[in-house]
């Protein structure tokens, strides 16, 4: 028994010593990790010593310029280091126009800040651009805007576009209602990726809010190539078989040369091209389509026509005014109709008209004689002409005999009966209907009772509870 004791007591010892040296070995494992985490994100002895020795070499750097310029005149050491930070300075500015002195307020602070050389010409520049969400009206095109881009702020008239898949910018009349677009404007070059925003007006009378739009700018070039989608419309004149001639889409053969080959397509679908001009009338082309046309088909063609920006800059100049809060630039198209008291014009093509289409009368079918005569009997056409006068067998005369009239007589009382044993069902299932529905409507109006009561009650609990917390 001695020796089996001994024997277990050993075991246990061993199992001790297994279990301390898995404890160890991940306390080992803990400190490398958390060593390899201080090395990531705390600051090493070497680059701690680098600091404080960069730190000791600006010091000492300081001491001797310091120790250097003692005794030397203040206009000579600003001349040789510049001015340091917090010094009062008076700056001199060539080429500044009278009313800015005339009109000088000294209460009104002037930010004073400088340009590269670079940025001293102008460009047009596309910035991406959104109409601010508590801005009211959406943006329209052509609408002069003040930008407030880096240290400028000026008028300009963009022109807003949409890129589509082959990444030209189609021309669209509004900004979107909640997402960005592109803008295009004559203006100051600026590095990309510079934010701005916008206003249609810098007085402080605007009712609503100010900002219209903020942005960023992306690109700065001379010119960009915006396009506007537009659609002609013409109606054949001339068709035989998959030809037709058209007119009505342009004016000249110069125009129609100029989109010969272009795709034209029929309001009911069928596609063609411009083949060539015809020598009248003015205007008129050949053209081909996949299958033949009908004279009350509609032509048309879809197509790009390119637009230039407008080269407008107008710097803000507040700072020449006696009231300097207000700028007053180029105005809209509806403020200048507002101060004229003038109406919008409207066009009559512009209007939308009731369409009043026609009825269109087709010819009989006509099969030829020779083809009829070789159809089958089920094939051929079961056409009689429509009678003027009542045949024979409406006119005659029916005589019934005592049985039949009997047999008559008998059908026609059993219809009576079976239609009033139907009026009688109706009228059975509208009363059972009209005291459901009332039924229905007494339990609304006791549920509707209980949910004001229960609402009611609710209320005064909540009131007496707010007013035992107070």
């Amino acid at each position: 028994f001695d020796s089996e004791e001994e024997d277990g007591g050993e075991e246990e010892e061993e199992e001790e010593e297994e279990a301390m040296d898995e404890e160890m070995d991940r306390l080992r494992k803990k400190r490398e990790l958390k060593a390899q985490f201080d090395a990531s994100y705390d600051d090493t002895e070497e680059e701690a010593n680098l600091f404080d020795a960069t730190k000791a070499e600006f010091a000492r750097q300081a001491d001797i310029d310091q120790a250097a310029f003692r005794g030397v005149d203040a206009e000579l050491q600003a001349a040789m280091k510049g001015y340091e930070v917090g010094t009062y300075v008076r700056a001199e500015v060539d080429g500044v126009p009278c009313e800015f002195v005339e009109r000088f307020n000294p209460c009104y602070p002037v930010v004073v800040g400088g340009l590269l050389s670079n940025e001293e010409s102008l460009a047009m520049v596309q910035v991406r651009i959104k109409r601010h969400r508590w801005h009211r009206k959406v943006l329209k095109n052509r609408d002069p805007l003040i930008f407030s881009l880096g240290w400028r702020r000026f008028q300009s008239i963009p022109l807003y576009s949409l890129a589509s898949d082959d990444l030209k910018h189609r021309l669209i009349k509004y900004t979107p209602e909640h997402m960005h677009c592109y803008a295009t404007f004559y203006g100051a070059l600026t590095e990309p990726n510079t934010p701005f925003v916008a206003f249609q007006s810098m007085s402080g009378a605007v009712s609503g809010f100010r900002i219209a739009a903020t942005g960023v700018t992306l690109e700065v070039d001379d010119s960009f190539r915006l396009r506007k989608k537009l659609k002609l419309t013409g109606t054949p004149m001339k068709i035989h078989k998959n030809t037709a001639f058209i007119h009505g889409m342009f004016n000249s053969s110069l125009e129609v040369a100029k989109f010969q080959g272009g795709a034209i397509r029929t309001v009911s679908g069928i596609r063609g091209q411009i083949k060539k001009a015809l020598p009248s009338p003015e205007g008129a082309f050949r053209a081909t389509f996949e299958d033949k046309i009908v004279k009350s088909d509609i032509v048309f063609l879809r197509a790009w026509v390119p637009v230039e920006p407008v080269e407008f800059y107008n710097p803000v100049t507040n700072l020449l005014q006696e009231r300097k809060e207000s700028f007053e630039g180029m105005k809209t198209v509806f403020q200048l109709r507002r101060e004229r008291g003038e109406a919008i014009p409207i066009e009559k093509d512009s209007l939308y008209k009731g369409v009043e289409r026609k009825e269109r009368v087709f010819n009989p079918l006509r099969i030829p004689s020779a083809l009829e005569r070789s159809l089958p009997f089920a094939s051929k056409p079961k056409m009689s002409k429509k009678r003027t006068r009542p045949t024979y067998e409406s006119r005659r005369a029916v005589v019934l005999d005592g049985e039949e009239k009997e047999l008559a007589s008998f059908f026609q009382r059993a219809q009576t009966l079976k239609n009033v044993k139907v009026t009688k069902q109706k009228e059975k299932q509208r009363e059972k209907t009209a005291t459901l529905l009332k039924k229905r409507k007494a339990e609304d109006e006791l549920r509707e009772q209980r949910t004001k009561k229960a609402r009611r009650e609710q209320f005064k609990k909540q009131f007496r509870d707010k007013g035992g917390a107070h």
